[in-house]
Parts: C-alpha cells; sequence; structure tokens
C-alpha cells in the first residue's frame, strides 16, 4: 500500500476532524477500489431490467440506475446505440442539484462540457428547448460530440470558445449554466487513476483562480431568475467552498439555493448551502456541488444560435 504524502495528510485534516473519517478517506485514495458502474438512460428505461442494479438513494433520478460490481454497462450494444450513457455516481449526486429547479427550463449552457454526462443529464431531467454545449479544448471536442450524437441530445448544439467570449456574446441569457469546473481532479485517485500535483498548493490555487475566472464569466451570461450549477471531482475547499464564497461576494445578485434531498451532506466548511460526498462513501470517487440564483427581475435576452459558431448541432 502507498504511503500517503504529507500534502495529503495535510488536507485530510482540514476536511475531517474525526481520525476515523481521515484515516477512512486516505484508505479510499492510497488503496482505491472499484465503484458500481451507473447508467443514465437516454432513451426509454426497459420493463424489465437490463442490469442487476442496487437499491436507489433518495437523490437518484428514476432515469438513473446504479448496477451491481462488476456489471460491465459499456460493452452492451444498447450503449453503442445511445440507449444509455455511463458515468461516475458522484457525478449524479453532484447534477441532482438539479432536481431542486422547479421552473421551465427553456436553455442550458454547460459551459465546461466534455465529455458530456452533465449535459445528458440535464437535457434529461429539464427538457430544455435548447442545450449547448462548451468545450474549450479541443482534443476533447470528438468525445463530447460523439456522446452527444450517440445518446441522440436534440435540440442540441457544441461551441468551442473560451467562457469569455459568451459573457460578451449571449449576457443575460440562459435559465440555467452548468459548470463542472476543471479542477486538479483529486477524486481520480480514488478510482486508482494518476493526478500529478493535485495536492500541491501551487496547483490548487491555479485551478482555484481558472475557476473563479470560468464563473465571473458564467454569471454574466446567466439570465434573470436563471441558475447557476458549479460542481467538481475534487475536494481541496479552494475550489470548492471558497469559489461559492467568492462568487456571492463578486456577484450579490446570486443567492445560494438550498438542495433539501441532500441536506445530510451540507459540507461542514462553510455556511451556505453546498454539498459533497466523499470515496469512503462508496457512492463514488468524491464530488461538490452547489446551486445559485439570479435574483434579478427582467427579462432574458434572446439567443441566436446563428451567432455561436457551432462547430455541431443538431437543432
Amino acid at each position: 500500500m502507498e504511503k500517503p504524502s504529507n500534502l495529503l495528510l495535510k488536507l485530510t485534516r482540514r476536511l475531517f476532524e474525526n481520525p476515523d473519517e481521515q484515516d477512512k478517506f486516505i484508505q479510499a485514495l492510497v488503496n482505491p477500489q472499484p465503484f458500481n458502474p451507473c447508467i443514465l438512460w437516454c432513451q426509454k428505461k426497459p420493463e424489465v431490467p437490463l442490469f442487476p442494479v442496487e437499491t436507489p438513494t433518495v437523490w437518484q433520478p428514476e432515469f438513473i440506475d446504479r448496477l451491481i460490481l462488476g456489471e460491465k454497462p459499456g460493452k452492451h450494444q444498447l450503449h453503442q446505440q445511445g440507449y444509455f450513457y455511463c458515468l461516475d455516481f458522484s457525478s449524479v449526486f453532484a447534477a441532482s442539484a438539479l432536481l431542486e429547479i422547479s421552473q421551465p427550463i427553456k436553455f442550458v449552457f454547460d459551459m465546461c462540457a466534455a465529455p458530456g454526462g452533465k449535459s445528458v443529464f440535464a437535457w434529461k431531467l429539464l427538457q430544455p428547448k435548447l442545450l449547448i454545449s462548451n468545450e474549450v479544448i479541443g482534443k476533447r471536442l470528438g468525445m463530447l460530440i460523439s456522446n452527444l450524437k450517440r445518446c441522440q441530445i436534440s435540440p442540441s448544439g457544441v461551441v468551442n470558445r473560451d467562457s469569455s467570449i459568451f459573457a460578451e456574446t449571449i449576457p443575460l441569457s440562459s435559465d440555467l449554466v452548468i459548470v463542472d469546473a476543471p479542477c486538479t481532479g483529486q477524486s481520480l485517485l480514488a478510482k486508482g487513476e494518476k493526478a500529478d500535483g493535485c495536492f500541491h498548493p501551487t496547483s490548487i490555487n491555479k485551478s482555484a483562480n481558472r475557476q473563479k475566472r470560468i464563473m465571473a464569466n458564467s454569471a454574466q451570461i446567466v439570465a434573470p431568475q436563471g441558475y447557476i450549477a458549479y460542481m467538481t471531482c475534487t475536494y481541496s475547499p479552494e475550489e470548492n467552498e471558497q469559489v461559492c464564497e467568492w462568487l456571492l461576494e463578486k456577484f450579490p445578485q446570486f443567492q445560494p439555493v438550498q438542495i433539501n434531498h441532500l441536506k445530510d451532506y451540507q459540507s461542514h466548511l462553510t455556511t451556505i448551502p453546498c454539498y459533497r460526498v466523499f470515496p469512503q462513501s462508496r457512492l463514488g470517487a468524491g464530488a461538490f456541488t452547489a446551486l445559485f440564483k439570479n435574483t434579478e427581475e427582467a427579462e432574458a435576452n434572446e439567443v441566436d444560435t446563428n451567432d455561436l459558431s457551432l462547430v455541431w448541432n443538431s437543432l
């Protein structure tokens, strides 16, 4: 078993006061175990279960199945035909914040979309009239387009621009902006993958500053009475709670939304409503999520898709 680094130990003590929880968290990262596979049904869910499933959680939508350990849904022919999308169950936890939205959502903008799981989740849950998925990193565009096309996500479009472009071109337009923010990816360790330097303060601060920049641009495209959902797959408070606190200070028109079905996962590191799941819970590799509403009263701006420079569309 690998020995935990001093930086991991330091973060662990910040996250947990209880020594037992500290030990469980460290064990989950240095001795990773497989997690239950999870699928999102894009097409109609079969009446006869395709795979054996675990008992659903209270925050699990009906179109999500968490499968028993050892299942390989990605190899099934219905996966290739776009009937379902495979994702980490902690991604379902993060995206479940969208269940708190009760008003009709016409336009969803996913700012950091590849490989596409949050876009697919929002499309299935909210049935928007338009979904735009942005990915600024060119080499990640292929998998995003492939997944949206395979799963027949329509009407949707893909763009490849920096977040600042949209703050200028489509301000106050989106009923929901999803920011599944690029992060240090510390939860990759719980999957047995590498995330070099993920606990180093320089990496964390660089990531947090990038997240704040993306959130500032994203906040500007949220329509009055619209929402911004912030999510990461990392553990550092600088990339999670502190980004949310920064957003509320910088953009006071936004108010945090209480996610009632996640109340048991409230972060103890802040007083504002935001929620965490850790790998020792065995519900996935880990995630952070928060939802904010733009309280301004005004008309939303209309979006002309011809102005978005789509690189792929199903419109």
